[in-house]
């Protein structure tokens, strides 16, 4: 992990995840089932604080499907590649970059993740979109691409749905 303040500045880019640690857990699923198959513990992530919860999430013996989401799971890098490699299927969601500035900027004020739009604006080009290149520029071959687009009929006003 590089300086602490490079860190912090930078979070959410690959170097400041535990790849090694999600290629162990992804390992560990992939081992056969058999009765003296105990449950396994994944990591969560907790937005108020907005840092991981190790061993958050319980994963039973009798699990059959695992459905993994994540911004770097198709990253041809290190760690992550070699876990990529052992999904089953691996799907990749494209967004245009300018949709996705727009979508970080209103949800990093919202989330207090900063004080106002310049703010929000400055941290997406700064970071989440730098991330973002990384992730389309590194992307591993995957078996389907959904591509997210803006559809004013699915918003939860729309829907009949209230945002909480």
């Amino acid at each position: 992990m590089p300086d602490p303040a490079i860190a912090h500045a930078r979070r959410g880019a690959a170097f400041t995840f535990d790849s090694d640690s999600f290629l162990q857990l992804v390992e560990n699923l992939r081992h056969p089932i058999c009765p003296e198959t105990s449950t396994i513990h994944a990591p969560s992530f907790d937005h108020a604080v907005k840092d991981p919860v190790a061993d958050d999430i319980a994963i039973s013996p009798e699990a059959r499907v695992i459905i993994f989401e994540g911004n770097y799971l198709s990253l041809n890098e290190g760690s992550w590649a070699k876990a990529a490699k052992m999904m089953d299927e691996l799907w990749f969601v494209e967004v245009d970059f300018g949709i996705a500035r727009d979508r970080l900027v209103k949800r990093h004020v919202k989330a207090g993740i900063a004080a106002d739009e310049k703010d929000a604006a400055k941290r997406a080009d700064e970071n989440d979109l730098v991330n973002g290149k990384e992730i389309v520029e590194g992307r591993l071959d995957v078996h389907e691409v959904i591509v997210s687009r803006e559809d004013d009929s699915w918003r939860p006003e729309k829907q009949k749905i209230s945002e909480s």
